[in-house]
């Protein structure tokens, strides 16, 4: 829950739970969401959604944050059901359990963190680079390493390379926000991502992580509740982070986007393509990030809870628990029950038999948002800089809620248009 600094008023003011630097405020884009009473998923109606065991009414729950979005005041333990943290099904007391557990997890790695760079847990961070190519430590950092057999270790070297790079994001990090004036709170942003870092070292830290996991540290109050609900956003988009000196992990989404484009709006794909921009390198900040930077803070919020309540799969948790993997299994043929615990996005693609889990919401999100630039596009569009100047235009000028309408639309005319294989 959030803290008083954030508590609510009467006009469901975004000002009050998430306030603006007053040197900021000329700056940052014009937030649209606003709590609506009957629509917005409420603290009242989010207790009411429990029954005496602790058991959540997901489809109920869905319907409502569908509509309106998710109180501020409760964002936080609702995305941690959104995201796959918890099992619906499970009871209050099975839940409290695995709390406990992923706490003391969590617990453990940052002391593993802390050994090998004391700063970890300290309150502060760093922002220059403490350690060479060898893993030997740099002089005049002014902070003290731990000696250790380990320290020539390739997987230590390679995380303590990145802490500085993560500092350097951390201080850019939504840094309109009075919370992180507070260099505490920047702390615990960085604390997160440092032993996430260390956690998943096939991935890694990439500059835009600092994005997804800033709101998880500013929702959640225990640090490592932040950590495991970032962790689990993660697990939805950590392909796009993967990179080599031949791919971007992005790609495979650019692609389904240049596929969807190709049926969707033949003439606009052609006109792009003839721009060498068919493929769609323009939108990579888009999806890396979703969308942080083309809408202000608090809508940026409400169109991740939407896009996450409309492809929800009640099998997300269990699937993540029974073998770690980040692709979730698409069941098809389902009574009308079960259906209702989908979202609305994900039971549509479970209706038309479609399994492929990298066609996500946010790739119909660029191609709504394309669309909406169609004239501008195949009008003013002489090179890719045209293409690019266009798409930039949109930040702080998109409205999710309609956004995220065109994207159904588009996905809906794309499931007409497309050929469907037979599940």
């Amino acid at each position: 829950m959030l803290k008083r600094i954030y508590s609510s008023n009467a006009n469901g003011d975004m000002e009050d739970f998430f306030p603006v630097r007053p040197e900021c405020q000329e700056l940052v884009p014009k937030t649209r969401f606003k709590p609506k009473v009957g629509k917005t998923l409420s603290e009242r109606r989010w207790n009411a959604a429990f029954d005496k065991e602790g058991h959540l009414d997901i489809a109920g729950v869905l319907r409502r944050i569908q509509r309106g979005g998710i109180h501020p005041s409760i964002k936080g333990v609702v995305w941690e059901f959104l995201l796959g943290c918890y099992d619906p099904n499970s009871t209050s007391e099975e839940r409290g359990a695995l709390r406990a557990k992923r706490r003391e997890q969590y617990a453990s790695w940052k002391e593993e963190c802390k050994k090998m760079a004391p700063i970890v847990g300290s309150g502060k961070f760093v922002m220059s680079p403490i350690v060479n190519d060898d893993g030997k430590p740099i002089e005049d950092t002014g902070m003290e390493l731990a000696d250790s057999d380990a320290d020539s270790d390739k997987k230590v070297t390679q995380w303590k390379q990145s802490l500085h790079q993560i500092g350097l994001d951390v201080v850019r990090t939504d840094r309109s926000l009075v919370y992180y004036e507070n260099e505490a709170n920047q702390a615990k942003l960085w604390d997160v991502l440092a032993i996430y870092t260390w956690v998943d070292d096939d991935i890694g830290y990439v500059q835009g992580m600092n994005d997804i996991c800033s709101p998880m540290v500013i929702l959640l109050e225990e640090e490592a509740d932040a950590f495991w609900c970032f962790e689990h956003a993660m697990r939805r988009v950590r392909e796009n982070f993967r990179s080599n000196a031949t791919s971007m992990g992005v790609q495979s989404q650019l692609s389904i986007l240049s596929q969807v484009m190709r049926v969707v709006d033949p003439k606009l794909h052609q006109h792009l393509e003839g721009l060498d921009g068919g493929e769609y390198l323009f939108a990579i900040r888009m999806l890396m990030v979703l969308f942080r930077r083309e809408f202000s803070f608090v809508d940026a919020l409400y169109l991740w809870e939407v896009m996450w309540a409309m492809e929800y799969n009640p099998n997300m948790f269990a699937h993540y628990a029974s073998n770690g993997s980040n692709e979730v299994v698409v069941t098809t043929k389902l009574s009308k029950k079960m259906l209702q615990q989908y979202g609305k996005y994900e039971r549509k693609n479970v209706k038309n038999g479609r399994t492929d889990q990298k066609s996500l919401l946010a790739v119909f999100l660029v191609a709504g948002v394309l669309e909406t630039k169609n004239k501008k596009l195949l009008n003013e569009a002489k090179g890719l800089d045209d293409v690019a100047q266009i798409m930039g235009d949109i930040t702080g000028s998109l409205d999710a809620k309609k956004a995220l309408s065109e994207a159904l639309k588009i996905h809906k005319k794309y499931l007409n248009k497309a050929r469907i294989p037979e599940s």
